[in-house]
């Protein structure tokens, strides 16, 4: 029977193959393509995975090497966040890997080839930077923290939501800045750049399990929130505890709604009983 291998052993396959994908990336950065770059980077994280786990899954965002595995663990690959400021020679782009097994995440890497900088975690084991352990920082006050907030308004009601959210908690926090590459934004919140991360639009599990994993294994708290309205965007809050419940109250939903489903009476006895005799019959 095979030995599962240790979630140290997953996080140095992840680096390994997050690094092949970052040189292959960097090397054409810059240069016009022939060839979709994302795409040779996931084919390149592949011939990693398939020589050093040839029984794991891989899902990837291209699909142009998954498979379903029998190993019990599967890798989700996002070869290249931020495609369309790298086509756009933007430095703001990265490659994030993420090993799971029936459990959850068990290692997890995002690699930022352009600083150099490479971020990854294990289970039971602390996240870090360049091998170095990321230490936790004191919360601030909201009032004085740094937000990242990447959220989508491509409707006019979800522009109109956007102004709402901007009242309960722009208003409140301090500084807000926006890299539109969910990966990365986690990853430097991880490492403290950021004291806490909001997002609300469409993103894919290549682009945030990685990322969610490493702000867990930095002792943040990761909540993942229902969406507002059917339909809507998913919707992840990451912060310190200290600060956590404070973000969770200004991103919604807004209080009178909240008390509206307080208020919101239960089925009465009668309806209840009257319900049992109709399923009796």
């Amino acid at each position: 029977m095979d030995v599962q291998p240790s979630a140290a052993e997953l996080e140095e396959i992840a680096r390994v193959a997050a690094l092949k994908a970052g040189a292959e990336l960097l090397a054409r950065f810059g240069v016009p393509a022939t060839t979709p770059s994302d795409r040779l980077a996931e084919a390149s994280v592949a011939s990693v995975l398939v020589h050093r786990r040839p029984d794991d899954g891989i899902l990837g965002r291209h699909g142009i090497c998954d498979r379903p595995g029998s190993s019990g663990l599967r890798w989700i690959v996002e070869p290249l966040d931020g495609a369309g400021g790298y086509a756009r020679g933007l430095p703001l782009w990265c490659v994030a890997l993420a090993c799971e097994d029936a459990a959850g995440t068990v290692a997890a890497v995002v690699h930022d080839p352009v600083r150099g900088e490479t971020f990854a975690g294990a289970r039971e084991r602390p996240a870090t930077l360049g091998g170095r352990e990321l230490d936790p920082r004191p919360a601030p006050a909201l009032a004085t923290a740094t937000l990242a907030v990447d959220v989508a308004a491509s409707t006019q009601d979800e522009a109109k939501r956007l102004g709402k959210l901007a009242k309960r908690l722009y208003a409140r926090g301090g500084e807000r800045r926006s890299l539109s590459l969910a990966a990365l934004e986690l990853a430097w919140t991880a490492a403290g750049r950021f004291d806490l991360c909001y997002l609300e639009r469409r993103v894919g599990s290549g682009e945030v399990d990685a990322g969610l994993f490493l702000c867990q294994r930095a002792g943040l708290r990761v909540h993942r929130l229902a969406p507002l309205h059917d339909n809507g965007p998913p919707r992840f809050v990451i912060a310190p505890a200290a600060l956590a419940g404070a973000v969770l109250e200004c991103v919604g939903p807004p209080a009178k709604q909240r008390r509206q489903a307080a208020l919101r009476p239960g089925p009465s006895p009668e309806s209840v009983r009257r319900a049992l005799r109709l399923q009796r019959r």
